[in-house]
């Protein structure tokens, strides 16, 4: 972890600026009517989780460049995962993928308790292939034409709820890779008919108070077909589950120029929006740091989500979902949180009454104009002054490199050969 006196110099170095600036955008927000204070409660308040496999270094299918210091283990990811939230203070919460996070879960509640986490939804993996598998997933997992695989592939599941319940998880998140790569390869009927029949035995297995989230990608592995591949698809598995099963919305997994604030907007219409993966992407899944391409679409978003808000029942969970390749990982899943933050933020100062009664007159210019006036509002104050008030750092980047955090696990930490491809 960081010594809280780097963090303690750090602030110290901003902080008169920073209340300056604060108390500035203050009066500039009591000016729209708007209290700076409730904001920066509510940004307080607002937590993303992280994931375990976000603090290692990622890959393409042609290559992958390891870091210094990557994390060995589990305890190693948790580690780095509690640095992101000891300085952000806005990640309480981390969600681990099964197999390659297994361990006693006796250590992992202790370690989390150590780093100051909890544990967000369980991920399942029956995308690849792992040691002692009797029955390969190549064609397929939870719609394979075998039926054996398709039951291993439904224990899989089945035993990461089991395990998450030992250590806090409400929540089972299923992506399969499952798809053709050929016309005619696969009878899409039937293949998606295998698929509903093992996820209604998994989701039979979860306890009262647990959510399944399904997850839709419209390409890869399967390159010309797959079988969860768009929201719509993601819906109608949702309502053939039942009450405890939504859909998960990853911002990646959509179509270049898919309207996908619109999308959050029918989900969470029809109850069965539950939660999101954010990143960003230019050409297709590229799992980007959220944010760093398209941070309008990701205020829209928010935009939704704030509008729903007005519902009690509405409390769908957030993750990032990102892979590293020429970035500290930990550096980019700070920027991340912030950036999530910033947008979440931002939407919260649209002034809806205004907005509702352009949309009501017809009056297009002037309803994106009362939109773009909460986007184009710098928030950064707020967000930072936040920070500090939880005994985070106002500028997380300059705290952790300032630490030394990095080169100090890098001394701990063989180096990861960097041979093979494939995504981490």
């Amino acid at each position: 972890m960081i010594n809280t006196d780097i963090i303690a110099e750090e602030n110290d170095k901003n902080e008169a600026n920073l209340r300056a600036n604060y108390d500035a955008l203050g009066e500039h927000l009591d000016r729209r009517n708007i209290d700076i204070s409730h904001i920066k409660s509510k940004i307080s308040s607002y937590g993303i989780a992280v994931p375990s496999w976000g603090v290692g270094t990622g890959g393409t299918r042609f290559a992958r460049f390891p870091g210094t210091g990557e994390p060995r283990d589990i305890f190693d990811k948790l580690d780095d995962c509690g640095v992101v939230h000891q300085l952000t203070q806005a990640t309480p919460s981390v969600s681990l993928h099964i197999p390659w996070d297994v361990a006693p879960t006796d250590d992992l509640n202790a370690k989390a308790q150590q780093v100051g986490l909890s544990f967000d939804a369980m991920n399942s993996n029956t995308f690849q292939d792992h040691s002692g598998l009797a029955h390969s997933y190549k064609f397929g997992s939870l719609s394979n034409t075998d039926a054996a695989t398709r039951q291993q592939a439904i224990e899989h599941n089945i035993d990461c709820i089991e395990f998450g319940q030992k250590i806090g998880s409400k929540a089972l998140t299923i992506w399969v890779g499952d798809g053709s790569n050929f016309p005619g390869q696969s009878n899409f009927s039937k293949q998606f008919e295998r698929y509903l029949d093992s996820a209604k035995q998994i989701y039979a297995a979860l306890p009262e108070d647990w959510t399944l989230l399904t997850e839709h990608k419209m390409y890869e592995p399967a390159f010309y077909s797959t079988v969860v591949q768009d929201w719509g698809t993601n819906l109608l598995i949702a309502q053939q589950m039942g009450d405890k099963a939504k859909c998960l919305v990853d911002l990646g997994h959509h179509a270049p120029n898919v309207n996908i604030e619109m999308i959050v907007a029918r989900l969470k219409q029809f109850g069965k929006l539950g939660g999101f993966h954010f990143n960003d992407s230019k050409y297709g899944d590229d799992d980007l740091d959220t944010g760093s391409i398209d941070p309008y679409r990701l205020f829209l978003v928010f935009n939704e989500l704030v509008e729903a808000e007005s519902d009690p029942d509405f409390n769908p969970m957030h993750m990032l979902d990102q892979s590293h390749n020429v970035t500290d990982p930990i550096e980019s899943l700070m920027a991340s949180a912030m950036e999530v933050q910033r947008a979440y933020a931002q939407a919260l100062l649209v002034d809806r009454a205004t907005l509702y009664g352009f949309q009501d007159e017809n009056d297009a210019l002037m309803a994106t104009t009362t939109l773009k006036h909460g986007f184009r509002t710098d928030v950064e104050p707020i967000l930072a002054m936040a920070r500090l008030e939880a005994g985070g750092a106002a500028d997380p980047i300059a705290a952790y490199r300032k630490s030394g955090y990095r080169q100090k696990v890098s001394g701990e930490r063989p180096v990861v050969s960097g041979a093979g491809g494939g995504i981490v």
